[in-house]
Order: structure tokens, then sequence, then C-alpha cells
């Protein structure tokens, strides 16, 4: 089976999560396949255009396969996480959400100045929270080399924010 039809197959729809009428994609059958996990990682290696100095995966789920690519391309992982979450010195970057606001941090040493990096979440929706990561790489000087996804929910067209940091975005399913 290829990969997308893999990935789609593994995927579990849960309607009305988190409120009614969303259909929420729970990507946690894919964690029960450790073979396809490895192609996943795989994949988001082969579609690389050039290795990036470190890889910022989003909370909760983009910390998982970012992890896992970076742990795979031997360079650093850095967390971006909720406010008040991380326990040393950090820079904060507030966005608005379709009701109300969040706030989401990084160390403020977790990138030096230059290096170019692939921020990487879980699913691309709106695309608020992955273009909030990519002003935190930003504030610390760094570049956004590109996005990665397991999933895209074309419908919300996420990538129109995300464009401003990078045109390398990768979501290696779409619905």
């Amino acid at each position: 089976m290829n990969l997308q039809d893999a990935i789609k197959q593994a995927i579990r729809d849960i309607p009305d999560f988190p409120k009614p009428g969303i259909i929420f994609k729970d990507i946690t059958p894919l964690f029960y396949d450790q073979k396809l996990c490895t192609r996943i990682v795989d994949e988001f290696i082969a579609r690389l255009d050039k290795k990036p100095d470190a890889i910022v995966g989003i909370e909760s789920r983009g910390l998982l396969f970012g992890f896992l690519l970076a742990n795979k391309l031997d360079i650093p992982f850095v967390l971006v996480r909720k406010a008040g979450k991380l326990p040393y010195k950090t820079i904060s970057h507030e966005y608005d959400l379709e009701y109300g606001s969040a706030k989401i941090e990084m160390h403020e040493d977790a990138l030096q100045k230059g290096w170019n990096v692939i921020i990487h979440d879980d699913l691309l929706a709106t695309g608020g929270t992955a273009e909030a990561a990519g002003n935190l790489v930003k504030k610390l000087g760094a570049n956004v080399l590109g996005f990665n996804f397991v999933i895209g929910l074309d419908f919300l067209y996420g990538e129109k924010k995300l464009i401003n940091h990078s045109n390398n975005i990768t979501c290696l399913v779409h619905f």
C-alpha cells in the first residue's frame, strides 16, 4: 500500500470533537504501527531539499514525529509549547484563534542565529500556530527552511499564512 493510503487508513475520524461540527483527525493510531512511523519519517527526509540545522516541533502531537525526524537526521530538536510549560527563560508569541487567542513559547537559547529549521506539526489547519512558531524562529535570528505536516486540511487554506515564512510546505496527506 502506498504511504498516503496507509496514513489515511490509519487516521481515525472523531466527529464533534473538540466541539460540534468538527471532525477531528486523530493520528494516534499511526503510533501503533512502527513500520508506518518509519515510512513517515523517511518520507519527510526524502522530501528535504537541504538538511536543516534543527527541527522545531509544536506541542503536542508535533513533538512526536518532529523528535523522530530530528533524531534520524542527527540534529537538535526544539520544543514549542504552550505558555508556562517550559522551565527555562523563554520568548513568546501571542496569536489569534477563531475564538480568543493563544500564546506559545520557546527557550531563548534553543536556536542559533542563521540556522535553517523545519517547523513540524501533525496537522495544518488554519496555519495560526505554525505561523506563530515561524515568528518565534525569526525572533531568535534563525530561518524557516520549511514546514512539515502529516495532514493538510486544504479547505482551511493554512498555507496562505505560512508562505510569508517559506513556500516549502509538506503535507503527506490532504483532506
